[in-house]
Formats: structure tokens, C-alpha cells, sequence
């Protein structure tokens, strides 16, 4: 076994729990429907969370070439799959929570939680594409800085949420489409 087939055995096992987390608010969603108050833009911002998990997963995949691993390395892929997790258990509402649920509300109080879980798991992509991927310097640097200013104006600005949450979503294809 390789080290990082070693080290990406936690790394699975954290982000399958944190698409089973995802899946399992949308399943209780869906059937408290009646007492739920549904948001395209809260919905967007969830399937672009679990869209990161699946990414992260996948990047995951060129980090076989390194020859040898340290413990940083191993740790900064954890918080990185941890601040996933994060993101991912905040990113919807909880239906037994309360009742009459509104979806919007959720992403502009404590949804932005998952914003700031996201907005930690940029800060740890310049390490990972410019220490371990052994990627360009400057586009490793501002690609994930513009993560941070969009979940950083959700943070501070959250009753522009929808406005927000689509530009993230176009940020979000761009990301996948260089990780691809």
C-alpha cells in the first residue's frame, strides 16, 4: 500500500461523510415538504458543497505522484476535508429543527457557516497546488482568493445571498472545468 493510498483512506471515509450528510438534509427536506420554504439559490449553494466534495476527491487522485508524504501534508488534506464536511453539514436546513422552515433564512443565518467552512477550505488550496501539485504560483494563488471574497461577501452581506450564490455557482463550474 502507498502512502497515498494510506493517507486517502481518512480522506474518503470523511468526505463520503460528508455526501452522506448532504444527501441525508435533503432527503428530510423532501419529506418535510410541506413545511419547508424552498430557495433555488440555498438549493444551488448545497449541490455546489457536495460538487466540492466530489472535486476534492478527485484532485485527490493527482496527489499519487508524490513520492513521499509529511505529516503537514497529511494534516492540511484533513482540515481541507474537514472544512468540507463543514460545508456540506451547514450548507441546508435540518426539518426537525422547526417547523416552517424557510429555506432563504437558513442560508443568510446559520448557513453562512458553511460559507466560512468553505471560505478555510480556500485558504488551504494555495498549499495544496502550489506544495504538493507543484502548480504556477500566481494562478494558485488568486483562483482560490476569489473563492474567498465570494464566500467572504456571503458571509458579510447575506441578504445578497441569491446574487451570490450564482456567481459561486459560475465560480464553481470554473473550478471544476481546470480540475477536470
Amino acid at each position: 500500500m502507498t502512502q497515498h493510498e494510506y493517507f486517502f483512506i481518512a480522506i474518503s471515509i470523511t468526505l463520503g461523510l460528508a455526501i452522506t450528510r448532504l444527501l441525508h438534509h435533503v432527503g428530510m427536506l423532501i419529506r418535510a415538504y410541506r413545511s419547508v420554504s424552498y430557495n433555488w439559490a440555498s438549493a444551488l449553494w448545497g449541490f455546489c458543497v457536495m460538487l466540492y466534495c466530489l472535486q476534492l476527491w478527485w484532485v485527490g487522485w493527482e496527489l499519487r505522484r508524490l513520492d513521499s508524504w509529511t505529516f503537514l501534508d497529511f494534516l492540511v488534506l484533513m482540515a481541507a476535508t474537514i472544512f468540507i464536511y463543514g460545508a456540506a453539514e451547514m450548507a441546508l436546513p435540518v426539518p426537525e429543527e422547526r417547523v416552517g422552515m424557510d429555506f432563504l433564512e437558513h442560508s443568510r443565518t446559520l448557513g453562512r457557516l458553511s460559507a466560512l467552512s468553505m471560505l478555510l477550505y480556500f485558504c488551504i488550496g494555495p498549499y495544496v497546488n502550489i506544495l504538493m501539485l507543484d502548480n504556477a504560483v500566481l494562478p494558485s494563488l488568486v483562483i482560490p482568493a476569489i473563492g474567498v471574497l465570494l464566500t467572504g461577501l456571503m458571509i458579510t452581506r447575506p441578504a445578497r445571498f441569491r446574487s451570490w450564490s450564482l456567481l459561486f455557482a459560475g465560480y464553481t463550474a470554473l473550478i471544476l472545468v481546470l480540475t477536470a
